[in-house]
């Protein structure tokens, strides 16, 4: 049976982005982006709802990401969501939400990354390409 995993977001940086390094050397930024949604509502007043969601970028794009991207900067980050689930020391279980990012464009003329330092994130291992 088919699935589809596939997210599509954009919106600003709530912080700067953090950089750490897996034991392995690869690279890995955090950040989270405010996503807007306006609409009016049955009498005619203009609302709005604001979603902030957590973001994963892996590689060198997360390096590019914490090199271009700061409070503020706006984004497009195309990727999936993973949902896990994990078991407190009191005894609670908790889920956390987190967008693992594919790509990430920095909308931002001031602050996009020159042209030859973008690039294509292969998928990652066990995950397939769909071929169209």
């Amino acid at each position: 049976m088919p699935s589809l995993n596939h997210i599509v977001l954009i919106g600003n940086l709530t912080d700067d982005p953090e950089l750490r390094y897996t034991q392995s050397g690869m690279a890995r930024a955090r950040f989270s982006i405010a996503v807007n949604r306006r609409w009016r509502d049955r009498d005619g007043n203009l609302q709005e709802e604001t979603t902030f969601v957590p973001i994963v970028v892996w590689g060198p794009q997360a390096e590019h990401c914490v090199n271009f991207l700061s409070k503020g900067s706006t984004v497009a980050v195309e990727g999936r969501l993973r949902i896990d689930t994990y078991q407190t020391e009191d005894g609670e279980r908790r889920k956390t939400v987190e967008v693992v990012a594919r790509t990430v464009q920095f909308l931002d003329r001031r602050e996009a990354a020159p042209e030859s330092e973008i690039k294509e994130i292969p998928p990652e291992e066990g995950e397939e390409e769909i071929p169209f």
